[in-house]
């Protein structure tokens, strides 16, 4: 522990780890009486979504270069879990985390105590690091007899689409703590943001059929780099350098917007 100052008072500041992990302790609070309902919409949901891309419409696509040589199933399955993770991401980013800050104030309430903004932040993103977790696992696992995977390579897919969703939630908790009528801008980066994103990103089909203007923006596309790296981990066509060049993206994605949004809580809650 050390002693900083706040308005004059000294007050004693816990161990940045134990005080973030707090954060996570109170989530687990509420997430264990509700864990039922909320497994359907992280987990269940997109394996459904698989289930319907992958054996309803994925029945009607032949194997092929576009498929990489695999069923569509085989295919679309990793993309679908990173995507799944990118939107439990989102939304555990903006409303809760705006409600944070406005409505239900525990942030205020937090950092009323010896724990500071960058902790609350750090604590947020931790428990969605916990909740992807949660949620990517329990698709990889039901998604297993339906011959979604080809090999344990698979289970790689799993932490990258933790990366994945965690290099969306960064950058989207700083526009959480920064905007003052988060339902306009929410619903306006679902609609024109997330949305586009999961569509055009390689989620359903390969970038190389866009045209080579919409190429070059999808390649800035943290979720394109996340599909890229679990398909290739699922289908056992990995290349290192390949992958190391994805893994900096979203690394640098993770960490820049982990600087901004930490940046944006202390504005937000340092009075």
């Amino acid at each position: 522990m050390s002693t900083r100052q706040r308005q004059g008072v000294p007050v004693r500041v816990v161990n940045s780890f134990r005080a973030a992990w707090l954060r996570v302790e109170g989530q687990w609070m509420w997430y264990r009486r509700y864990w039922r309902s909320n497994l359907y919409s992280s987990g269940l949901q997109p394996l459904l979504f698989l289930a319907a891309m992958g054996l309803g419409f994925g029945s009607q696509v032949e194997p092929g270069p576009d498929t990489e040589g695999v069923g569509y199933l085989q295919f679309v399955a990793p993309s679908m879990l990173v995507a799944g993770a990118m939107m439990n991401a989102v939304l555990e980013s903006t409303w809760k985390v705006a409600s944070g800050f406005q409505w239900q104030r525990q942030y205020v309430a937090a950092v009323a105590t010896p724990i500071t903004p960058g902790q609350v932040f750090g604590g947020e993103l931790m428990w969605v690091a916990v909740r992807l977790l949660v949620s990517a696992g329990v698709y990889a696992v039901i998604a297993l007899p339906l011959g979604a995977w080809l090999g344990f390579g698979a289970a790689l897919a799993v932490p990258i689409g933790v990366l994945t969703g965690l290099a969306f939630a960064a950058p989207v908790m700083a526009l959480s703590a920064t905007v003052r009528n988060p339902s306009n801008a929410f619903s306006t980066l679902l609609r024109f943001g997330v949305i586009p994103v999961m569509l055009f990103s390689g989620t359903f089909f390969p970038i190389s059929v866009l045209p080579t203007p919409v190429q070059a923006l999808v390649w800035l596309s943290p979720l394109w780099h996340g599909n890229e790296l679990a398909r290739a981990a699922a289908l056992g066509g990995a290349e290192w350098l390949p992958a190391l060049g994805h893994l900096t993206f979203l690394a640098a994605v993770l960490v820049g917007g982990g600087l901004l949004a930490r940046h944006r809580f202390y504005r937000r809650l340092v009075v």
